[in-house]
């Protein structure tokens, strides 16, 4: 192996994996929401915001819907 390399007259390319990169968004969530998965991420050992894509990569792969009322409730 040599002690230095000429990287001068490499060629540069896009990053292949380019695509597969994560996109960095804004979200705001409660408060309460933040301190459970920083809670579970503390205990599992990994950042709180890999947790969060985890779970929400969780969601896309189990094709889970989410269920919303708005109506409000009827008084009899």
């Amino acid at each position: 192996m040599k002690a230095e390399y000429d990287l001068s007259k490499l060629k540069s390319r896009k990053n292949p994996y380019a695509s597969k990169l994560k996109k960095s968004i804004t979200m705001r969530l409660s408060e309460d929401v933040v301190m459970y998965f920083k809670g579970m991420a503390e205990e599992a050992g990994v950042p709180y915001q890999s947790l969060i894509n985890l779970y929400l990569r969780d969601c896309l792969a189990q094709n889970r819907r989410v269920k919303i009322d708005w109506r409000s409730p009827q008084s009899n």
